[in-house]
């Protein structure tokens, strides 16, 4: 047993040290590949090309973890507990849908204290909230509740900080612990971190906030808005400079950037390690060190040189001009030059990791901006001829608008925010993301008229559809004798025998009832009488009896005949988006007067076709009624023959073109029943004021010129008239 015991012994320690002295070696081995590989991964990135890249970075500055005066990611989850108690708030749980079922979706404000502090900014936010259409005075009636204090500015260092907005909310009755209601934020946090910190618990309230991180943001419930400066306009402002036929663009610089150097704190290391781009000439990158009351202190080698070569170019002249604009983090994750960058239809390269982008929800970024990485500035992809420095990179997607005018003005950003509210609250009626990224974009795409895309005059083409095969005639009624007058008999004989023609209603706006339906011509096609409200804008109403895609509307002294019916509807169906009509008007810029005129001479150019006689999509009657604020229509009632050229403003404005004109055998002479010498020149002073007033409200002039006019093949050729399909066009 002990020789048995000791055999045990001898075997064991023989088998340790054959491991020992066969196995230490590749042990051995094993460590020293292992420090060879952490040592690799220590000296990361082996430049192959380092002599192109002296100017850049050390390897030690690239492997280092970023700049010191970010706050680190305990820092960040504590401010952003502090301010997110309900950080797991959706709309099912934190939002009370029931209060939007009665009254539908309605916005209250809260009533502003004598002495309390208001920012400029948040002036316009309230003013616009206000005149909106979703307003309204009364609580019991509220959605959504937005309150008067100014939430704007959360930094303590700021003149506009409002100070104990804890105690305050908690003494409002409505709060409810913030629950259907909406805060505003444009700044949070302060020196040196500027964490999300606003100061106050903002319980269960929707947070519409810029510069918002994306670990903060809660899904579906807070909105991203874009950071916009005190003279943001709120209605009107600079048109954008993107047009449909301007992609791809040819500038004059590939990619610019012109803006402040941070020398300390966060967001210095970003806007440091741009400089080594600028060549000069297809690439400008220029930044400047004098910002800040100790900048001196602080300067570096490069301050002086850049600030001699910071003031050799215009700002804006370098985002018109450039197909490219780097768009940096600032102190915060935002910045200014996002919206200045999208309205000068330069496409954004967006170096601020961590930004949730402003209406993300809805808008595909993807399609009409470049997101890079902060501390990978040299993978940013770039179009051919790229820099050499980024030879071998893949070049980016081909860059297209997500909407023809990006919505810039502060009026659109609010629309586009109760938009997405809305269709949070009814998702079975939402936009789809196609809607949203396709011209002319979700705010006009109205999810009550329809979510399918065939019901809209824009997708045709996309969708693989054609409009609606017959029209409907819409007749405006307006003279004061109560019986029929010989054109309106002759003007339903006309349309009624077109092929075309699904049914005649009759708009009658008389102080006198209609007469009897046996005084009515006999027609092949439905007749309907519709008793107006005594409003112009009463003919653009959306009446449920329209149910053919086009409408064509008519004046009761209107005179056309069945060809000239027939011709301008096929002409119609190849531009469903347009109008197609046949009284043209057109508008001048007189410099002179320093304003818009409006002439009905006979002129090479056109740009308004008079709704007396004139096809359009029946969409256009819901934009007019729902989309348009009422001040324009009240606008419209107030003065004479104005609501045509509102529609002729509206459809440009939506689709960017002008209208298009067909031929008529008689010309069409603008004329007012009663309205001669002194009254007919009050009534044409009266167009061109409504049309000033328009281009001040939109904040530009959206009608657009155009010298087309569409004639039938073979109108007047010298050929036989039986070869003719309209042939009665030309006697």
């Amino acid at each position: 047993m002990q020789t048995r015991k000791k055999y045990i012994f001898l075997t064991f320690l023989a088998s340790w040290l054959l491991l020992f002295f066969f196995g230490g070696d590749q042990v051995r081995r094993f460590a020293f590949f292992s420090g060879r590989k952490a040592e690799a991964r220590r000296n990361w990135p082996h430049w192959t090309d380092r002599s192109l890249l002296k100017s850049f970075a050390d390897p030690e500055e690239l492997q280092s973890d970023g700049d010191p005066s970010l706050p680190s990611p305990r820092e960040r989850r504590a401010a952003r507990l502090s301010v997110y108690k309900n950080s797991r708030c959706r709309m099912e749980t934190c939002f009370d849908f029931s209060r939007c079922e009665k009254h539908g979706f309605k916005v209250f404000t809260y009533p502003r204290e004598r002495d309390q502090p208001l920012s400029e900014s948040y002036g316009k936010i309230l003013a616009s909230i206000e005149r909106s259409r979703y307003y309204t005075p009364n609580p019991e009636e509220a959605c959504l509740f937005v309150l008067s204090i100014d939430t704007l500015d959360r930094d303590h260092l700021s003149g506009q900080y409002v100070h104990n907005v804890n105690e305050k909310i908690r003494g409002f009755p409505l709060w409810n612990g913030g629950r259907n209601h909406l805060i505003f934020n444009l700044y949070s946090g302060t020196w040196p971190n500027y964490t999300e910190d606003l100061g106050f618990d903002i319980g269960q309230a929707i947070l519409a906030k810029a510069s918002f991180y994306t670990e903060s943001f809660r899904p579906g419930f807070d909105i991203s808005i874009p950071l916009f400066p005190k003279d943001h306009p709120q209605r009107g402002g600079e048109k954008g400079w993107l047009y449909q036929d301007s992609v791809p663009p040819k500038k004059k610089y590939l990619l610019v950037f012109k803006g402040k150097r941070y020398l300390t704190g966060i967001g210095s290391s970003t806007r440091n390690a741009l400089h080594h781009i600028h060549n000069g000439k297809d690439i400008i990158s220029l930044t400047t060190c004098k910002h800040g009351k100790d900048w001196e202190k602080h300067k570096d080698t490069r301050c002086d040189k850049d600030n001699v070569n910071y003031e050799k170019f215009d700002y804006q002249e370098l985002l018109h001009n450039s197909t490219f604009c780097i768009v940096p983090r600032g102190r915060r994750l935002g910045s200014f030059r996002f919206l200045e960058a999208l309205q000068a239809a330069c496409i954004p390269v967006l170096l601020s990791d961590g930004w949730e982008l402003p209406f993300a929800e809805a808008i595909d970024w993807g399609k009409a901006a470049i997101v890079g990485n902060e501390r990978l500035l040299l993978q940013v992809p770039w179009p051919d001829p790229a820099p050499h420095w980024t030879q071998g990179i893949p070049p980016p997607p081909i860059m297209t608008p997500v909407v023809v005018e990006p919505p810039v003005k502060l009026g659109e950003h609010l629309y586009g925010l109760w938009q997405i509210i809305k269709d949070r609250l009814l998702p079975h009626r939402s936009r789809s993301r196609f809607l949203w990224n396709t011209p002319p974009g979700g705010l006009l795409a109205l999810p009550d008229f329809s979510t399918h895309l065939g019901d809209f005059p824009f997708y045709y083409l996309q969708h693989g559809s054609s409009p609606s095969e017959k029209f409907t005639a819409f007749i405006r009624a307006v003279s004061p004798a109560g019986s029929l007058s010989q054109p309106i008999l002759r003007l339903i004989q006309a349309v009624s025998g077109s092929q075309y023609c699904a049914q005649i209603l009759v708009l009658w706006s008389c102080e006198k009832p209609p007469p009897p339906s046996g005084k009515w011509p006999q027609t092949a096609v439905p007749l309907t009488v519709i008793q107006g409200r005594g409003k112009l804008s009463d003919r653009f109403f959306p009446y449920a009896a329209i149910q053919t895609d086009a409408v064509l509307s008519l004046d009761e002294h209107t005179s056309l005949s069945t060809s000239e019916v027939d011709f301008a509807f096929v002409v119609w169906r190849s531009f469903p988006e347009r109008i197609v009509g046949f009284p043209t008007q057109s508008h001048f810029w007189d410099p002179e007067q320093k304003r818009w005129g409006y002439t009905s001479k006979w002129t090479n150019e056109l740009s308004i076709v008079l709704t007396a006689a004139a096809f359009y999509h029946r969409y256009y009657h819901s934009l007019f009624t729902e989309y348009l604020p009422a001040g324009l229509r009240e606008l419209v009632d107030s003065l004479a023959a104005c609501e045509d050229i509102l529609m002729n403003v509206l459809v440009a404005a939506v689709t960017k073109l002008p209208p298009i004109k067909v031929t008529q055998r008689k010309q069409h002479k603008e004329t007012v029943k009663g309205t001669t010498g002194a009254a007919g020149g009050w009534h044409f002073s009266q167009r061109q004021d409504c049309l000033n007033q328009l281009a001040d409200w939109f904040g530009y002039m959206p009608l657009v010129s155009s010298q087309l006019r569409l004639d039938p093949v073979l109108f007047k050729d010298q050929v036989s008239v039986l070869r003719k399909k309209y042939p009665r066009l030309e006697k």
